[in-house]
């Protein structure tokens, strides 16, 4: 435990995150006054009775925003605070400050807008038939599509839906700001992109980027909730600052929380698939709506990832995806682990179901028949290099014995007149790289102390991922340190300048690559100083557990001595690097190229086990094989894959993000928000790691590991329809997540579910 004070810390409690900070004696609390209606008109605001509960009190309009009151940055469709309408029940219309938090949030109460209400809509196709998007549309047209379907043996299409999904994490959105002398501007954000919530400051208080430092200490989770959402928070606290010349903490609690931020995007699909008389497949065809809520967010990349991911793990010589990002009046939907892939995942699998039903054929076999190859390239053009979908898939089936282990479901089935089981397996083939090439970038500032410790700075946001142990993990190797010398320090903007958010799993990737990169420059030049000092030439010089080496064998000269040596010789101990993921060529507007540095590969079985009576399931077990390169941290990527795999889970049985017809948000807390616990995951999980692979794209040929499992989930869907179907061989088949027992009561029932 000696090497894991950060583990330490969580483990006695004392790890601090914002709300846990001390702040100065002056320091005001704040609270935000939400709309209580989908769509309207601001008429008025009145804050009498706010102002009159206690002279501490501050009420804070759009009009008090000293700079432009905008932090859309894709489409300037997002203000700090609305000036003239609000578009989502839930949005943040006034900042109220006070000496106390429950004063704060009394006083929000008290605030009185008035208001005109106007016509809202909450449901992508609608809002796509009424032409309201809120980005143009993105297409990828590989192949000739309609050629292809005319020779095809089997065509079969259909329709998809997937629900939304609550991040949850445990820390909710939070920030600490204050105006410090020259009027510059300094905020602790709980974000995965510092650079973003400065930016929104800056641009809210009128102030040049480089007059806001932004700090992110840690993160209590995130899943992609604090990429870009954060900034509204945070530039929200900078203003009640600039405002009040005071101190101002902004904390949520967990039901304005879940009423005020973004969830996974929902998405509403239309497919068509065809494959020849053996199964192979010739054609996709898909038109996803995505309901992006009520502001542009990140939802053109989330699409973009969508598309790029629209035949999953399968080569497909033909296809045509067009997704629509609909404008609706609901919370601006946002990132969320997996970015727009799980629905892409989803879409395809049901797609490839439909298709074995339709040619009475295995739903694996048609899958291990579709997969892509070593040689292959993707229908924008990628090559498939070190594919491993194939390995992954076969040593999946191996290892279940997937033949037997169907005789033994059937068996059960067969004996079993109340209770069903259900199998399925799921391959993936998932890209790694930011869908928008300038962000592929890092940096990392590296300094070597005279008594030999290293202390490591990067654009990387620790939450919980342990991408601060990647990372000193990455230096150590780099410069030949045993581990415990190597410290990396929180992320400020002051440090590490225009850094991208910790997201689309390239964290440690992307500042693992910067920190090597800085750690070898500092080691080139204390081996020319060894080198010197020894006698020797350089290239028989090396440094292994802090131990100057020559030609392999230890020599006389310690890591401390060196660094002291090369502090007098005036050599310089601190290096900046800097990556940029190189070969990314892909065009959006050609939909070729290479979108992505490389693929993540795997396979899952999951098994299920289905009360007839009560319609209510339980996961029997969950069978793993995930490509993770040659690995970093084994113990940190097998609890990467159980944490992706429960939301997963999560996301497809279980989390059921419902809003009522007026737009308001019903399950507003966790007592009335189902989640993943420890008794609905699999009794037994299984997760065997594919052997060590070459990948030159990340530190050490390791691969990323935050997102990639989560598809993994979707599996279970898959498995409960069929014991369904086990169940009841004619059922219909909704393809719909999350697949919650009323649903399934519904199917049993002879009914579509609703």
């Amino acid at each position: 435990m000696k090497d894991r004070t950060a583990a330490a810390l969580n483990l006695r409690g004392a790890t601090r995150y914002i709300d846990d900070l001390p702040v100065p004696a002056d320091c005001l609390q704040a609270a935000v006054k939400l709309s209580e209606s989908a769509r309207g008109r601001i008429l008025g605001i009145d804050a009498s009775a706010a102002l009159a509960l206690d002279p501490s009190v501050r009420v804070i309009t759009a009009g008090d925003v000293p700079g432009i009151n905008q932090i859309g940055f894709a489409v300037p469709d997002e203000p700090l605070l609305p000036e003239r309408e609000w578009e989502y029940w839930g949005q943040p219309l006034v900042l109220v400050l006070a000496a106390t938090r429950s004063l704060a949030r009394k006083a929000a109460a008290l605030v009185e807008v008035s208001g005109e209400p106007l016509p809202a809509v909450f449901d992508a196709r609608e809002a796509a038939a009424a032409r309201q998007f809120i980005f143009p549309a993105q297409t990828i047209n590989s192949g000739d599509v309609e050629a292809a379907f005319a020779s095809c043996a089997y065509v079969v299409s259909g329709r998809v839906d997937s629900g939304g999904q609550e991040h949850v994490y445990l820390e909710t959105q939070g920030a600490y700001a204050e105006i410090r002398e020259g009027g510059k501007a300094f905020v602790i954000s709980s974000t995965q992109g510092p650079t973003g919530v400065q930016r929104a400051v800056a641009q809210a208080l009128g102030l040049p980027m480089s007059a806001v430092e932004v700090e992110a200490r840690r993160l209590g989770g995130a899943f992609g909730g604090k990429e870009d959402q954060a900034s509204t928070w945070g530039a929200l606290a900078a203003l009640g600052a600039w405002v009040s010349g005071k101190p101002v903490k902004l904390y949520l609690d967990r039901r304005v929380h879940m009423r005020a931020t973004g969830k996974r995007h929902p998405y509403s699909t239309d497919f068509r698939i065809g494959a020849d008389a053996e199964g192979r497949i010739l054609a996709f065809e898909a038109t996803y709506y995505q309901n992006s809520g009520c502001t542009c967010d990140l939802s053109p990349a989330i699409m973009a990832r969508t598309v790029l991911h629209a035949t999953g793990a399968y080569k497909v010589p033909n296809v045509k995806v067009t997704g629509y990002m609909c404008r609706t009046n609901l919370p601006s939907f946002t990132a969320f682990r997996g970015f727009g892939a799980p629905q892409a995942f989803f879409v395809i699998e049901a797609a490839i179901d439909a298709l074995a039903r339709a040619m009475g054929a295995d739903r694996a076999v048609l899958q291990r028949k579709n997969l892509y190859r070593e040689g292959d390239a993707t229908y924008v053009g990628m090559p498939i290099v070190r594919g491993r979908a194939e390995e992954a898939f076969d040593r999946l089936t191996e290892k279940l014995a997937w033949k037997e282990y169907r005789v033994d479901i059937d068996a059960f089935n067969a004996s079993h007149s109340m209770e069903k089981k259900g199998a399925a397996i799921l391959p993936i083939c998932f890209g790694i790289s930011f869908t928008k090439r300038s962000m592929n970038q890092a940096g990392a500032l590296v300094h070597v102390y005279q008594d030999g410790s290293v202390l490591v700075s990067t654009g990387a946001i620790e939450m919980g991922q342990q991408v601060s142990r990647k990372l000193a993990r990455v230096a150590a190797r780099t410069l030949g340190l045993p581990e415990a010398r190597v410290a990396v320090e929180r992320t400020t903007t002051l440090t590490v300048a225009n850094t991208v958010p910790t997201a689309a799993s390239t964290g440690s990737d992307l500042n693992g690559m910067a920190a090597s990169i800085a750690c070898r420059k500092i080691r080139d030049r204390l081996i020319a100083k060894a080198a010197a000092m020894l006698g020797e030439p350089p290239e028989r010089v090396g440094i292994a557990e802090g131990i100057v080496t020559v030609s392999g064998a230890p020599s006389r000269l310690g890591w401390d001595e060196l660094v002291a040596a090369a502090n007098q010789d005036r050599i310089d101990l601190s290096a900046h690097g800097f990556y940029a993921t190189p070969g990314l060529t892909y065009d959006p507007a050609t939909g070729r190229g290479t979108p992505f540095a490389y693929y993540v590969y795997g396979a899952a079985c999951v098994t299920v086990r289905l009360d007839l009576l009560r319609a209510t399931y339980r996961l029997e077990s969950a069978t793993i094989v995930h490509d993770a390169g040659t690995i970093l941290d084994e113990a940190v990527d097998r609890g990467q894959i159980e944490g992706a795999l429960a939301q997963g889970l999560g996301w497809t049985l279980l989390e059921d993000l419902r809003f009522g017809p007026d737009g308001r948000l019903l399950a507003d807390t966790l007592s009335t928000y189902k989640l993943p616990d420890l008794d609905f995951m699999p009794k037994a999980m299984d997760i065997e790691f594919l052997p060590p692979m070459d990948n030159p794209s990340a530190p050490f040929n390791s691969k990323a590991v935050g997102e990639p499992p989560l598809q993994y989930g979707i599996a279970a869907y898959f498995a409960l329809l069929d014991a369904v179907r086990a169940a009841k061989p004619d059922a219909g088949t909704v393809y719909d997540v999350p697949f919650i027992p009323e649903k399934v009561e519904a199917l049993l029932d002879g009914r579509r579910p609703c």
